[in-house]
């Protein structure tokens, strides 16, 4: 593997590693004002939520690694401790990239993108009407990482007030990951669109403790078909089939009397097992891998 000490190499590259591993990232579409009244959009991903009580949000405004210089959102915050998160959709992240753009201080964003701004109720800067959420924030504190170029600036942020568009919501008032249809940031020019297909429904085990790697039968931990997804999901189950139950599909299951009769049966039992937990059907897939063990 490519080994990367980061004292051994430029910043620029460095910071490309970074992004391109830590990935995808979600969008914080910040939107602050200067103490002249002057508003101000610009988008970061070095960003994520960190606790729902209280309401914490983090994001970083780093420092120039061409010149070392701050960005105005960072002045911004400095002054008014106040900052509006917008999240980015599908429909507006071409309109957001063009806030990237390094305007002089006295240009509002809102204008260059196209975006209209939405007055606040309990923080000044602006919200961004096209977007599905916006997070009204005080800011907590401001912790610099460093003074050279591509230091970050942690900006923490305490949410005072939310707005959710009641279009983005399911059936029973949450968040519906399709109909928001967020964007993320990944390196160099890269965004995901975490929507449709993209979007995989992973139940995690809460109410009860799963068997483990450990517990699986060695012909089956050690399988030459078997992901290790489809392993995880096995390893989820809080027990195995027995041999009995597992016997029985001899009897019941035509295609796996079709696969006993055959050479390979348990490569091929393997198979089988495989394609009914890529289709969800995990104690199905269970029982054909337990069936398999009485080959050799």
């Amino acid at each position: 593997m490519l080994q990367i000490d980061p004292t051994q190499i430029a910043t620029k590259d460095l910071h490309q590693y970074i992004l391109g591993a830590v990935a995808p990232r979600p969008i914080a579409f910040a939107s602050t004002i200067s103490t002249d009244g002057i508003p101000n959009l610009a988008p970061y991903s070095f960003f994520n939520a960190f606790s729902s009580n209280p309401p914490i949000l983090i994001f970083s405004s780093n420092r120039r690694v061409s010149n070392n210089t701050t960005k105005d959102t960072l002045k911004n915050v400095e002054d008014t401790g106040e900052v509006v998160i917008n999240v980015v959709s599908h429909r507006i992240v071409r309109q957001m990239a063009v806030t990237s753009i390094e305007y002089p201080a006295p240009v509002s964003e809102f204008e260059k993108a196209g975006f209209t701004p939405l007055p606040s109720e309990r923080v000044k800067p602006f919200r961004v009407a096209e977007s599905p959420v916006h997070m009204e924030c005080k800011v907590d504190r401001i912790l610099p990482l460093g003074d050279k170029g591509g230091a970050g600036n942690l900006i923490i942020c305490n949410i005072v007030l939310m707005h959710i568009d009641e279009n983005v919501l399911n059936e029973n008032g949450r968040i519906d990951p399709h109909k928001i249809d967020l964007m993320g940031r990944m390196g160099r020019f890269y965004y995901v669109r975490a929507s449709g297909a993209a979007v995989e429904e992973i139940v995690q085990v809460v109410t009860s403790v799963g068997i483990g790697f450990d517990a699986l039968p060695p012909g089956i931990r050690n399988s030459t078909v078997l992901t290790g997804n489809n392993l995880g999901r096995l390893a989820s189950l809080t027990v195995l089939p027995d041999a009995d139950t597992a016997m029985a599909l001899a009897a019941t299951d035509e295609r796996v009397q079709a696969l006993l009769q055959k050479a390979g049966v348990k490569e091929s039992l393997h198979q089988y097992a495989k394609e009914m937990i890529d289709t969800g059907e995990v104690e199905r897939g269970a029982e054909i891998l337990v069936l398999a063990e009485s080959f050799r």
